[in-house]
């Protein structure tokens, strides 16, 4: 049987086995799949017991500290410089991959002027993914780290000759924008109340996309469908990234509307497991 697993710290709860082990059995694959929490300091040691799995995913805080472990990058973890998948020792980033069919199915195209909330690492992804295809990006965090925005401006315009990227506080972000992008984690379960943005800004979007799966339905979501603008959740994204990585695992690909079918039943499960947080 083969092994795989994910391995963050606090990991909690995840949905990833879950949506891991539905995953496999789309596949007829004989395949387990262990969330293992591993505290930064531990990761020097646990190095050899990781490699020998079939392959692994990675979360905060590991996306770059693993790095220097592994064989190889490649292109687009390189670019990143963080990684989500790892298989045979080479790091992979399936987080862009996942964002990319997320848009897709929601019928957002990634093109024109964009938002990204945040600076983090899924910001990073967010903001890198929309200047390649070409966007006008602005990058907004809060007063405390909009230098790590205005840093990360500078490293999508190295990383991508020809860019147009911006920085600014996020109270200062004026739009209008053709498509939204949420980053940090403001509206997250249990704190669902919050929204990242005015009522101004959700209004002068022509799309919104929150990458918080939990609750399923955010504030800022529901903001933009009450202003028409059309919206989408993080939950394809989760399923859509593991998915691309078991690709990458086995060698083989999903039906995408197998795919697509596992995203309503992955929030039904987030329902049963942590409660209706919407």
């Amino acid at each position: 049987m083969k092994r795989f697993g994910l391995i963050g710290h606090p990991l909690g709860h995840t949905l990833s086995p879950w949506i891991h082990r539905q995953l496999f059995s789309l596949m007829d694959c004989q395949a387990s799949y262990d969330a293992l929490d591993i505290p930064p300091e531990q990761l020097p040691s646990r190095r050899q017991e990781l490699l020998s799995l079939d392959g692994f995913n990675v979360t905060i805080p590991h996306k770059q500290a693993i790095i220097p472990y592994l064989k190889g990058l490649n292109r687009r973890a390189s670019l990143y410089g963080a990684v989500n998948t790892v298989c045979d020792g080479v790091g992979y980033n399936t987080d862009c991959l996942g964002f990319l069919q997320a848009l897709a199915g929601g019928g957002i195209s990634l093109s024109g002027k964009v938002a990204v909330l945040g600076a983090g690492g899924a910001s990073r992804v967010f903001a890198m993914e929309a200047a390649l295809a070409g966007c006008m990006v602005t990058i907004a965090s809060r007063a405390s780290s909009v230098e790590k925005a205005r840093a990360l401006a500078l490293e999508v315009q190295e990383k991508v000759p020809g860019s147009q990227v911006s920085a600014c506080d996020l109270d200062e972000l004026k739009g209008p924008f053709d498509v939204l992008i949420n980053g940090t984690p403001v509206g997250m379960f249990p704190h669902g109340d919050a929204c990242p943005v005015s009522d101004t800004v959700i209004h002068g979007c022509g799309a919104v996309f929150d990458a918080i799966y939990n609750p399923t339905d955010t504030l800022l979501l529901r903001k933009a469908k009450a202003a028409g603008v059309k919206a989408v959740g993080g939950m394809p994204m989760l399923v859509w990234q593991a998915a691309k990585a078991q690709e990458i695992w086995l060698g083989t690909s999903f039906d995408s509307k197998d795919v697509d079918a596992l995203v309503p039943q992955a929030t039904e499960e987030l329902m049963r497991t942590f409660g209706r947080h919407e």
